[in-house]
């Protein structure tokens, strides 16, 4: 079986491979530097992006991953409490325009699965705990943010894997057993599209 993939026209943001190197070794600021370079409308360092969505055959998953972090609520996730469940994994930051336009179709997921085995879990990858709070409020988000940019922990547990986080934002869906099923590089612009892929991921045993 191969790679199926699903293409989203129109992703805004698109981060370029040597960004994401210096963002993952801990050079945090040239996210908040690229944010700026996309609402100033300059269009420099960035790369068009197509929305491609990414989902191998179960039996191409790679290892599970482990992680964990201190959530923007002060709280410990550790992933190991979330193994025999379907996880949703957001890469953003505050100042990411795209990420405040998906924000809202990301809360609608996590309505529509409330009660079922999926936890749905942010990343934020530049900002303090106070400013992600301040996002998640003003957006509507009911669900926290591990802080990961104080040592990129989490970017860095992801980024060897053949399915690692390539733009910001980046979506990551891990099935019940911690492996990358799939991932969404950019903007979502179909919530139904993850919403499939999280029903197929729940009919799967783990």
């Amino acid at each position: 079986m191969t790679t199926r993939t699903r293409r989203r026209a129109g992703v805004r943001l698109l981060v370029p491979a040597v960004a994401l190197a210096a963002v993952l070794a801990g050079c945090t600021p040239e996210a908040g530097h690229l944010a700026d370079q996309y609402e100033n409308g300059t269009g420099d360092g960035y790369v068009s992006g197509d929305g491609r969505v990414v989902q191998p055959p179960a039996s191409e998953r790679e290892e599970p991953v482990a992680f964990a972090g201190t959530l923007d609520t002060g709280e410990h996730f550790d992933s190991a409490d979330a193994v025999g469940k379907v996880v949703v994994v957001n890469f953003w930051y505050a100042s990411c325009p795209p990420c405040r336009e998906e924000a809202p179709d990301l809360e609608k997921l996590r309505v529509q699965f409330e009660g079922d085995d999926v936890v749905m879990l942010g990343v934020n990858v530049s900002d303090t705990a106070d400013i992600a709070l301040g996002f998640e409020k003003k957006f509507g988000v009911g669900y926290p943010s591990i802080i990961d940019a104080g040592d990129n922990a989490v970017q860095l547990a992801f980024a060897g894997g053949k399915l690692a986080p390539n733009s910001v934002p980046t979506t990551l869906i891990l099935d019940r057993e911690g492996r990358v099923a799939a991932r969404i590089s950019g903007l979502i612009e179909s919530p139904s599209v993850v919403a499939d892929i999280v029903d197929e991921l729940l009919a799967e045993k783990a």
